[in-house]
């Protein structure tokens, strides 16, 4: 029976992760979007990336705390609701067409996920002792099925023909609907969570404490954390720069309109979903840390060849040979990035216990690295161009790397 419901959990929190995917990865549409309707360079369109995972920062700790106290399920609850009122709020920041009231909104909606993902991430962990990694992999899976989704939908929703629009406030308030219907949903999912009654882990987590007995008082003790939120900190920056600036780059160095950019944005994002599910089974065979070693060189392999073909171009080849090769190099990061969060997450917060949801938090905390890799890499483009800027994701696998290889160890 418990195994039950522990595999209903599982499922449930599947659904948490992919509205989390869903929602964020529709931050790569606003930045075309918003960069157009405002006039902004790429530094100034890369401070939506700032804003929403700025609340990473600002909430985390915050919110893994409030865990301790209110359990895993009433905070998954929560998150939804919060997430749901920052949609709301797109309605009335459209009107006015003011890009900081956009951000304000942004960042009450990722207060919401950042508490969902506070929660959902040590909740699927405990429910799958001893399987933490792959149980992680194969329910972010869905988190991946919805950032592939999500580029698809702001394509047909968002980046609609904006010769239709007669001003940029008309423009602006396109989003209004999509954002809308998101929040309907998001209330649809708490009333549901509510009505599911979850089961609260909190005993189990300490009795992984009591099991351990290492004698430590302080989360902070535990080097394999510390070093685990920094990994976390470069993945969720490399990830987000790089999917930020693909519409982009390929609009500037290809001629692709926004619209169709938007679709091969669906497969990066897509590649890792793939790689999600694939990555749950390796890891059954394969050590978690060796398949993140691998995929961290893979991911800086990749970017190099992106950036050598990329400014070999030659813009009177109608094949365009080089070009091709460089979106499909960058694309298939994404296959790469795949397990990362999930592994460097059970990787740095194993054997926690009873410091799982506030390590949680602090780890929340380090998705800050998703406001500030996206603006660095935005300032690097404004100065060196577009494509050299994609060396900042290569020195943030570099760190992922000698995660993989040494901080993963416990001590």
């Amino acid at each position: 029976m418990q195994t039950k419901s522990n595999a209903f959990a599982l499922a449930t929190l599947a659904t948490l992760f992919f509205v989390v995917g869903f929602i964020t990865v529709l931050n790569d549409i606003l930045i075309p979007h918003l960069k157009v309707i405002f006039d902004l360079t790429y530094f100034e369109a890369a401070l939506i990336q700032f804003c929403f995972f700025g609340a990473y920062f600002i909430v985390g700790g915050v919110f893994g705390k409030l865990l301790e106290k209110i359990g895993y399920p009433l905070g998954v609850i929560l998150g939804f609701l919060l997430a749901a009122l920052g949609c709301i709020l797109f309605y009335p920041a459209a009107f006015t067409a003011s890009y900081p009231i956009f951000l304000g909104a942004l960042f009450i909606l990722a207060s919401g996920i950042v508490l969902l993902q506070a929660a959902g991430n040590p909740f699927a962990t405990l429910l799958a002792p001893g399987n933490e990694a792959t149980a992680l992999t194969l329910v972010q899976a869905f988190n991946s099925l919805g950032t592939t989704l999500g580029p698809l939908f702001g394509s047909i929703f968002i980046l609609a023909d904006v010769t239709k629009y007669a001003t940029k406030i008309e423009e602006a308030q396109s989003v209004q609907v999509p954002y809308l219907g998101i929040a309907g949903v998001l209330i649809l999912l708490a009333v549901v969570v509510y009505l599911l009654k979850l089961p609260d882990v909190r005993e189990r987590a300490k009795k992984v404490s009591n099991e351990n007995r290492d004698g430590k008082t302080s989360i902070f003790e535990y080097s394999h954390l510390v070093l685990g939120a920094g990994a976390i900190f470069f993945y969720v920056g490399a990830e987000v720069s790089i999917g930020s600036f693909l519409i982009l780059i390929m609009k500037d160095v290809m001629g692709i309109e926004e619209k169709v950019g938007a679709t091969y944005i669906a497969y990066y994002w897509g590649a890792a979903m793939v790689g999600r599910f694939v990555g749950s089974f390796i890891m059954t065979q394969i050590a978690p840390n060796e398949c993140l070693a691998f995929n961290a060189i893979m991911s800086i392999v990749l970017i190099i060849i992106a950036i050598a073909f990329g400014l070999s171009i030659d813009f009177e080849d109608r094949e365009n040979i080089a070009g091709k090769i460089m979106m499909v190099a960058l694309l298939a990061i994404g296959l790469f990035n795949s397990i990362m969060f999930p592994t460097i997450f059970s990787l740095a917060t194993k054997n926690l216990g009873k410091f799982t949801s506030q390590a949680s938090g602090i780890i929340c905390m380090a998705i800050v690295g998703g406001a500030l890799i996206p603006p660095a890499q935005g300032l690097m483009a404004d100065y060196f161009g577009l494509l050299i800027s994609y060396l900042i994701p290569v020195l943030c696998y570099i760190y992922i790397l000698f995660f993989a290889l040494k901080g993963y160890q416990a001590k």
